[in-house]
């Protein structure tokens, strides 16, 4: 997509790419195209990437699972779980070992052929339908980055509570934060274009309230909102990561031992906090929600 720009969602308060690719373009592009060496230095979803860095990916998992508990007041033995647009599984993986009952979708063949293997259920499906499994009903619904790369995000979190996700269930939704402060700071900084808008890998960019505005306006009661590391701050240090591969790992290395060291000593709680009211100034890296139906 060359001649695009991007405006903002009249009612969310999100930034969406225009023209906007069709639903089958979008699929196409995930099954043939996402996760080939063309995407690799874009791509942090591959199998690759997830294995090389699993401790810092599961403790995030762990998280993950620790809040959907408290959310819903159950074990996790006891809940189904729907991750749309799986990928790999690594997180169907990290779930179901702890006992929860899981299933996924995914658009690329080798990622459905993969997670197939590892004994999950999973089938190939585009984002066309969100009614993959017939009408079954999960009492927790994953999107971890894939939201922003739809072409009707709007539509498609509507979609999930009317056939996907049972009443009383949580809905969990992760994306990048892009437009945040620190980053067009760091674009001023150094002089940049706008190297996150990136159609058509991405063609949505959230913040923490626009992401809250979609998912309270789709009738949904937004339990909790967290953020990830500024990534940033180490543009404004003076490290330009953009476009320099190993740069960009080395930053993503020390945010990692942030993270970690900060776990080891006992300090997830502070490390959440922390994190927490990231989200409430829209900053950070990502931005997860997780949002309660009834």
């Amino acid at each position: 997509m060359s001649n695009h720009k991007v405006v903002k969602h009249p009612e969310f308060g999100f930034f969406q790419v225009t023209p906007t690719p069709t639903s089958e373009e979008i699929t196409r592009f995930y099954a043939e195209e996402f996760y080939s060496a063309k995407y690799k230095a874009f791509n942090n979803s591959s199998l690759e990437v997830q294995e090389a860095d699993q401790e810092f990916h599961d403790a995030h998992r762990e998280d993950i699972a620790v809040k959907i508990t408290e959310i819903l007041g159950r074990s996790l033995n006891t809940l189904s779980i729907l991750d749309i647009g799986c990928g790999w599984g690594q997180t169907l993986q990290y779930l179901a070992k702890k006992g929860a009952r899981c299933s996924g979708f995914d658009p690329a063949p080798e990622a459905v052929a993969y997670v197939q293997s590892q004994g999950l259920e999973c089938v190939r499906a585009g984002m066309e339908s969100m009614d993959v499994f017939q009408g079954r009903r999960f009492d927790v619904v994953l999107m971890m980055n894939v939201l922003e790369h739809l072409a009707d995000p709007v539509r498609v979190v509507n979609e999930i509570i009317s056939t996907a996700l049972a009443e009383g269930g949580v809905l969990i939704i992760e994306v990048p934060n892009d437009f945040n402060a620190f980053q067009m700071a760091a674009q001023q900084l150094h002089g940049l274009p706008e190297w996150w808008v990136a159609p058509p890998a991405h063609l949505n960019y959230f913040d923490a309230d626009s992401l809250a505005a979609l998912l309270k306006g789709a009738g949904l009661a937004v339990s909790h909102l967290e953020a990830s590391f500024p990534m940033e701050i180490f543009m404004l240090m003076g490290e330009n990561y953009v476009g320099n591969g190993p740069l960009g790992r080395l930053c993503h290395e020390r945010r990692m031992a942030f993270e970690t060291n900060l776990r080891k000593l006992g300090k997830g709680e502070l490390l959440s906090a922390f994190y927490q009211s990231l989200a409430g100034l829209n900053l950070g890296r990502q931005v997860i929600a997780y949002a309660k139906k009834g």
